[in-house]
This record gives structure tokens, C-alpha cells and sequence, in this order.
């Protein structure tokens, strides 16, 4: 390289770019090396700056004056002397320290090189580098710490220069990065490391080159030649070089292997994740005891923090309340009871819809799962076991569409018995199905079973007193003796037990009709069987031709002996020929009577006490009721609620029947769609009577 080059500089023609100068290093700065030239006969003919510092002679007093006289201490000249005319006679170079005294009297230890120099005319020179041996031991120290330091330390070291190109890497980089040193020289950090997020690493380095800001402890996630099958997880420190007089030269990177304490994290998380799962759910699922609902709670609790897919399925045994047990070549017929799925249309099509009862076959996976009472984990899905986990070929072919790649089937068991399944998939999220999925999965199934069995015996002990209340219920004409009648009995929501409500329409001799509305205190099978007694002894009673009154006495001690039990009961006796109503009352609500022309009124009656109390007595009132005047009669849940209280409701029934006469059936759907909450934990019998006018009992005759 020519001087022009040197100096940075282009050369002419060379093509380059004209740059500004370079800035000094700095290194030779730190040193402070002093240069002296020497003629033959020892005396000084160039003297520099640093010289004047070191041995603290400006160039006026030393050019001209031997260099042993002002260089070196008195003791060593002679030594000196010779080490000079060996180097000009052999042209060999020579190293040494040796005492100086400065102008100022002091001693200084000075390091020594000397060699000869050849001018273009032949003549011959010696040129002295002289430096400040203190100085000069402080940075071979210096140099040799950190020469070894990077060498041995465990942690991965480089130096980038300005183009963010590798300079050098230490040992234990290349063993992270798991490629040799003279590969990454020149070479980018993507270049490198191109299945590392080396763009976001780079862009740090970028700006720490431009601010000077280093980057501490930020951490990257990825992979590398080392260890290409695993995620590793390293902290990166990056911090700016720069000389003695501030140049940039580059970036200097700390890398440091951070995997056991970053998979300890996620780890860590993934429990505290999982633990929290577990506390949601035992909040959430088996909030009702509605089957249907239960089972709803449970596939929104796995979905979407342990599934993409998650459907609950119930043997159908199971829901009918038998036991199933299946043998190795059986099919299980399984009920779907809810699905939930998170951004997952595909899969969700394959599912079978809630309501539906499927057949599976005996390979299918599912099948499997309920058979055994295992759970059944297939980590990775492929095109062999999905026709084992879909119900039929179309399903799996929506599975492979979704991009379904792991399975996990997990038994619901309580007390003993397999009630169904937990069946998840994973489509979006890209994991498999782990060891610590499957205890989380377990750990909510068996939550969640106890749950389901519980509201699975109960809906199956409502149906059988919801069957029960209405066999034991009457079937009436709509029109008997001088009345027009409408009726309905509505059970409470699928959640609360079915009660004892009852209605009943007696035709009695002599043109009469008896009409009575009654609610056994209780709920469950206990109450409708109190209800069908109660409803015998009042039939039973009533063809007697009992006054109402004397009817109350006779079922108020039959209640006595129905183990404790208590009821609220109105009995009516219609008479068409002297237009009047005689009624009793054990403690029921009052009816409410409408006449023509006339807003609707609640009738006023002695309440009386409720059947089952006994000792006291009753009283029977008589009420007029003229040819379209109508008699309404209900039970408690029509018109109660937890909260509003008990008049609100009242004056709300009285407002609508103050309105258009309407057909009685028509009426009580009016009273139920508009009164009776679906949330309501009580039934609701409701009895309509409108007395026939003179015309339209003859032309039912």
C-alpha cells in the first residue's frame, strides 16, 4: 500500500471512494512511544514529541547531543555505547529496559527497541522507540487478563466491527453456536445463526452501535448448529467499543446459556397456568345440576387453555341410568353433550353435535378410552390414527382439513363407574399433547364427573317425579257440568326438583263441579306420591257432597299421617243453578274472580292453616258467580319471586286478566309466558273456570 493509501487516501485511478482522514487509534497514545533517531556517531538528529515528555528534553536541547548523555543513567553508558555499535555494525535489532534521568533529576524505567535504518543515499541511522516500562507492563497485563479471560470464560464472547460483521468469537461461543471461529469471521449474525431471530438481535446491536446505550440480559429463544433439534434460551448483552479517543470500532456481545433457568420458567408457568385451570373450573363447572349445562361448563373450561377442540360425551346407557360395561368387539353408543372449539370451524364440523347419539366403533380410539377407563394420548396425529379418532370417514376427512396433530381422550369416572369422555384436540396451537397436559386433563375430568353424575342421577330422578306428578295429574273435558275449563301444570326449571302442585276438576251430582288446586310443601318423587294421595282422598271425599269447610277437616288429619307432611289446598264447589261458589281455604293463595264489566278482584277468604298442621278449623265462603263470570285458581309459583315481593306479583296477575275476554287456553299461556320465571325452583298448577251462559248449555246438550 502506497502512502497515499496509508493515509487513507484513494490512490489515483484506483476507483475508491474519497474518505475523510482516519482518526488516530489511540493505542500508540496510551503507550506514549517515544522515537529518536540517531546518526553514527550517536548524536540525535530527530526527536519527538513523545520524547520530549518522556525524558523531558525539548528538541532544541537534545537535537545535536549524544542520546547516551541525556538517555541514559551515568552508570549503564558504557553498556550502551556497545549495544549501539553492535546494532550499526550487524544491522541485528536489540530490546532492553534501562534507568533514565530525566532533565528534572528523576528516574524513570524506560523499555528500549533500537534497529537500523537504510536511507536512500546509504547512509546508515539507528532509530530508538522508547516507552514508559510502567505503562507498558499495565498493558501487557491488561492485554493478557483479558486474552485469557476470553479465552477461558464459560460465558460466549464477540466483538462485531461496524458493519456488524463477527471480528473474533471465543471458545465458548463457537460450543454455542456450534461453529468453528473461522467461520464466523466476516460473516453476519444471520448468516451465521439463520434459525435464530437474528434480525431482532441485530437491530439491538444496530442501535447500541448508533447511541451507545448498551443492551443488558435480553433474552432470545432459538435454535442453533449446537443443538439443532432444541430450543434454547440465552441472555444477550451488547456494549460499544470505542478507543482512547472515542472512535467506534465495533460491538462487543456477552452471551450467556440461560436454558435450564428459561425451561424452569416456562415450566413454572405452565403449573401456574395449570393451577389456576383447575381452580377455574372448580368454580365453573357444576354451577346447575342441568346435565346438559354441566357438561357445557366443562368443554368451555378445556377450551382454549388445554384444547382447541374439546367435546363432552356421555355413554347412553349412562344417560338413561343404567349400567354399561362394554366387551372388546362392542361398539360404545355415545351421547354428545356439548362441544366448544376455539377458531376451529373444521373441527367443529366433525364433532358430533350436542343431542346426537353416535355408534363407534370398537378401534375407534374413544372407544378405547371408555372401555378401559384409560385415558388414551396419541402425541402426534397422522393420517393413520385419524379414521381411529373421527366416527366416520367424512369426519376425519374435516380432522385432516382442520390440521387436528394431537389427541387426548380422558375417562369422566365418579364413584366408580365410566360415565363418557373428555375428548380434546390441538389444531392452532402447534404443541403436542404432554404428560402434563394429561395430568391436567385427568385432574378436570375428575372434577368434572362428580359433577356430571350428580346432576346425571338427578335429572334422572326428576324425570321419574315429573313422569309421576303428571300420571297422577286429571285429564278433563273443557267443558263439565255449568263450566268451561282450562288448565296447565308447569314443572319447575331443569334444575330444581320437580313438586307435589296439583289440580283437579270433580263432576259431582246434581250439575256441580268441585274444582281444586293444592301444593304439597317438598319437591322430588316424596312430594308427587303425597300429591297423588292427597288428590285420592279429595276425590274420595268430595263425592260425598261434603260441605267444603267439613272436605278441609277430613284432608288436614289424612295429612297428619303422611309423615309430616304439610300442604296448601283451595276447594271450590260450583253450583250452576243458585249461580254461587262455595270455597275453603287451607292456607293457598287467594282466587281470583272475574266479572263482567267488573275489574278482577281477589277473592276475600279466611286463609285457614295448611293441611297437616291439624286442630284447626276451617271456614267454607260463598261467592257469586254469574254466566261469564270466570274463577282462576294457582299455586305459589305463578306468582312468587326472590325479588319482588308478593302484592307486586299479585297486582300484575290482576292486571292481566283486566283485558279483552280471551279463550280460556289462551289465558293460561298468557299467565305462564308472562309470569312464571325460567329460572323459577317451583311449579305452577293453574285452574280456569268460566260459568256457560243459559245458551251455551243447551246447545251442549
Amino acid at each position: 500500500m502506497g502512502a497515499a493509501g496509508a493515509a487513507g487516501i484513494p490512490a489515483p485511478g484506483s476507483g475508491e471512494p474519497v474518505r475523510a482522514p482516519v482518526r488516530p487509534g489511540g493505542l500508540l497514545d496510551v503507550l506514549g512511544v517515544a522515537s529518536v533517531v540517531l546518526d553514527t556517531e550517536g548524536r540525535i538528529v530527530l526527536w519527538s514529541p513523545q520524547a520530549e515528555e518522556l525524558f523531558g528534553y525539548s528538541a532544541q536541547e537534545a537535537l545535536g547531543e549524544y542520546a547516551a548523555r541525556i538517555m541514559v543513567h551515568e552508570q549503564h553508558v558504557d553498556l550502551v555505547v556497545k549495544l549501539f555499535a553492535d546494532v550499526m555494525e550487524t544491522g541485528q535489532n536489540w530490546a532492553g529496559a534501562f534507568p533514565v534521568r530525566r532533565k528534572d533529576g528523576s528516574t524513570r524505567l524506560v523499555e528500549f527497541r533500537n534497529m537500523r535504518l537504510l536511507d536512500d543515499r546509504g547512509d546508515v541511522y539507528a532509530l530508538g522507540l522508547a516507552a514508559d516500562q510502567t505503562t507498558v507492563r499495565q498493558l501487557e497485563r491488561d492485554v493478557a487478563l483479558s486474552t485469557r479471560m476470553v479465552a477461558q470464560s464459560p460465558i460466549g464472547l464477540a466483538v462485531l466491527d461496524t458493519d456488524l460483521r463477527y471480528v473474533s468469537v471465543n471458545p465458548a461461543l463457537e460450543r454455542i453456536n456450534g461453529t468453528p471461529a473461522e467461520e464466523h469471521v466476516g460473516r453476519t449474525i444471520h448468516e451465521v445463526l439463520p434459525h435464530l431471530d437474528a434480525d431482532t438481535v441485530a437491530a439491538a446491536a444496530r442501535e447500541v452501535l448508533e447511541s451507545g446505550r448498551p443492551v443488558v440480559d435480553r433474552q432470545v429463544v432459538g435454535r442453533t448448529p449446537a443443538d439443532p433439534d432444541e430450543e434454547h434460551a440465552w441472555t444477550v448483552s451488547l456494549y460499544r467499543l470505542e478507543d482512547a479517543l472515542d472512535n467506534v470500532l465495533g460491538v462487543a456481545c456477552s452471551v450467556v446459556d440461560v436454558t435450564a433457568q428459561h425451561r424452569a420458567a416456562v415450566e413454572a408457568e405452565g403449573a401456574r397456568r395449570r393451577l389456576a385451570l383447575v381452580a377455574d373450573a372448580t368454580t365453573r363447572i357444576g354451577t346447575t345440576l342441568d346435565l346438559e349445562r354441566t357438561a357445557r361448563e366443562l368443554a368451555d373450561v378445556a377450551v382454549p387453555e388445554l384444547a382447541d377442540v374439546a367435546a363432552v360425551d356421555l355413554l347412553e346407557a349412562v344417560v338413561q341410568g343404567r349400567p354399561s360395561t362394554l366387551g372388546p368387539a362392542e361398539p360404545a353408543v355415545i351421547r354428545a353433550l356439548a362441544v366448544a372449539a376455539d377458531h376451529a370451524p373444521d373441527a367443529l364440523a366433525a364433532a358430533d353435535p350436542p343431542g346426537q347419539v353416535a355408534r363407534y366403533a370398537p378401534d375407534r380410539l374413544v372407544t378405547e378410552c371408555v372401555r378401559t377407563g384409560r385415558p388414551v394420548l396419541v402425541a402426534e396425529v397422522g393420517a393413520a390414527e385419524l379414521p381411529r379418532i373421527a366416527r366416520s370417514p367424512e369426519a376425519a376427512e374435516w380432522l385432516a382439513r382442520a390440521g387436528v396433530h394431537s389427541y387426548l381422550a380422558v375417562p369422566l369416572i365418579a364413584r366408580g363407574e365410566v360415565l363418557g369422555a373428555l375428548d380434546l384436540k390441538r389444531s392452532r396451537n402447534p404443541l403436542p399433547f404432554g404428560e402434563d397436559d394429561l395430568v391436567l386433563a385427568r385432574e378436570l375430568a375428575s372434577r368434572a364427573a362428580v359433577q356430571i353424575d350428580n346432576a346425571r342421577w338427578y335429572q334422572n330422578a326428576r324425570d321419574t317425579a315429573l313422569t309421576l306428578q303428571r300420571s297422577l295429574l286429571p285429564s278433563h273435558p273443557p267443558v263439565t257440568g255449568g263450566l268451561e275449563v282450562a288448565s296447565r301444570y308447569q314443572p319447575a326449571g331443569a334444575t330444581a326438583e320437580v313438586g307435589g302442585d296439583w289440580f283437579d276438576v270433580i263432576p259431582l251430582d246434581g250439575g256441580t263441579t268441585a274444582l281444586v288446586v293444592g301444593d304439597v310443601m317438598g319437591s322430588g318423587i316424596n312430594a308427587a306420591a303425597t300429591m297423588g294421595r292427597l288428590r285420592t282422598a279429595t276425590n274420595t271425599l268430595a263425592a260425598l257432597d261434603l260441605d267444603p269447610a267439613r272436605l278441609l277437616e277430613h284432608l288436614d288429619r289424612i295429612t297428619e299421617g303422611l309423615d309430616h307432611s304439610i300442604a296448601t289446598c283451595v276447594y271450590a264447589v260450583h253450583d250452576p243453578r243458585l249461580r254461587q261458589c262455595r270455597i275453603a281455604n287451607a292456607g293457598h293463595l287467594p282466587p281470583v274472580r272475574l266479572r263482567t264489566g267488573r275489574p278482577p278482584e281477589l277473592l276475600d277468604l279466611p286463609t285457614g292453616a295448611p293441611l297437616g298442621v291439624g286442630g284447626v278449623a276451617f271456614s267454607t265462603t260463598t261467592v257469586d258467580l254469574e254466566p261469564g263470570d270466570r274463577l282462576v285458581l294457582y299455586t305459589d309459583g305463578l306468582v312468587e319471586t326472590r325479588q319482588h315481593p308478593l302484592d307486586e306479583r299479585l297486582n300484575a296477575l290482576l292486571a292481566l286478566l283486566d283485558g279483552p275476554d280471551r279463550p280460556l287456553e289462551e289465558v293460561c299461556d298468557l299467565l305462564l309466558r308472562t309470569l312464571h320465571q325460567p329460572d323459577n325452583s317451583d311449579d305452577v298448577a293453574l285452574l280456569i273456570a268460566r260459568v256457560r251462559t243459559t245458551d251455551q248449555a243447551r246447545r251442549s246438550d
